[in-house]
């Protein structure tokens, strides 16, 4: 089976999941998107109210922001991977439970198996927390720290956490170092070509 054989048979078992509540509240489960063969797979949170009507990553107000910020880094959306790590729309913008990342992460595994990315942006604290737990055992305590430094795994693999694009729409004056910090994708990329 192809990379693309394996990513539609995994598509189709995420749109048709019951493996949890969100499932119930769901108007679509958002599958990840863009290039397959990509180096770079951004990680986000969970699909957003437009996100979920749409069937489609980062189309609201996160989306302009993440645009913004890709603009400035100079990366392009339809070079890169882009998925969550929930699938599904959280009621009221909740953070996900536990039980609901538990029932969801294995699909976020099976994507990275297929995709094979050397680079793995985590947007915001639980994807972050899920992906350097994954690769590193320890749970970062101060998230401050975290965010636009990069990790190196023992399989090679780049993991640079950032803020959710999110975070721009509530506190401003975080532009310049966001805009800094996103622009570490490329210099990341840069560093192993």
């Amino acid at each position: 089976m192809n990379k693309i054989e394996k990513i539609e048979k995994l598509n189709v078992e995420i749109r048709n999941c019951r493996r949890c509540r969100l499932s119930e509240t769901r108007t679509n489960a958002i599958l990840g998107e863009g290039n397959i063969d990509s180096k770079i797979m951004i990680v986000a949170q969970a699909p957003g109210e437009s996100e979920d009507k749409e069937g489609r990553m980062f189309i609201g107000p996160s989306g302009k922001v993440l645009d913004e910020l890709f603009g400035q880094a100079g990366i392009r959306r339809g070079d890169i991977y882009m998925t969550n790590l929930i699938k599904c729309k959280l009621p009221k913008y909740r953070k996900p439970k536990r039980d609901e990342i538990k029932s969801c992460s294995p699909y976020l595994d099976r994507e990275i198996e297929i995709i094979q990315p050397d680079i793995i942006v985590t947007l915001g604290h639980f994807a972050s927390s899920y992906i350097l737990e994954k690769y590193f055992i320890e749970k970062p305590q101060d998230f401050k720290q975290v965010y636009g430094r990069a990790f190196y795994t023992k399989s090679g693999k780049v993991i640079l956490p950032l803020r959710h694009p999110a975070a721009l729409l509530y506190n401003p004056e975080l532009k310049d170092v966001m805009v800094e910090d996103y622009r570490k994708i490329s210099t990341v990329m840069g560093e192993l070509v």
